[in-house]
């Protein structure tokens, strides 16, 4: 049974990214497609890595960290401490975007209060009529 393959075109369109941005990876060493010539072709372990590596940047990761999550996977403890590591990671930055959350609650609470501050203290004040814009005088008839 022969093993799926995609070009580098193939899956660029099916993550809508760029070549460009695949290449770049390539050239970071998180992929490796074989090489016909000049041509890449990727296997489904290429695909796999691409798309952790598209969620991983969605979510915020750097690529130093993705590469080093992908290594783990490789590599001692395999894909346990993939996971453990993962686990840990995401913990972390939930309890970062918390902070980040609440931050902007108070703000948007300090901003609410300021607007209505200022619509109760223009409430108050009395209605100034507004003065009639100056007309420009018509040219005089020669």
């Amino acid at each position: 049974m022969a093993t799926r393959t995609w070009s580098i075109g193939e899956l660029a369109a099916e993550f809508d990214t760029t070549l460009r941005t695949i290449r770049f990876y390539e050239d970071r060493g998180l992929l490796a497609p074989e090489r016909a010539g000049t041509a890449r072709i990727f296997h489904d372990r290429d695909r796999v890595r691409l798309q952790l590596i598209l969620r991983g940047k969605r979510l915020g990761f750097t690529l130093t960290e993705i590469a080093h999550v992908l290594d783990l996977y490789d590599d001692q403890p395999g894909e346990r401490g993939q996971l453990e590591y993962l686990i840990s990671d995401i913990d972390q930055r939930r309890h970062a975007l918390q902070a980040k959350r609440h931050d902007l609650d108070e703000a948007l609470a300090e901003l609410d209060a300021l607007e209505q501050r200022c619509r109760d203290d223009l409430a108050r004040l009395p209605v100034r009529a507004t003065p009639e814009p100056a007309r420009k005088p018509r040219p005089a008839a020669r």
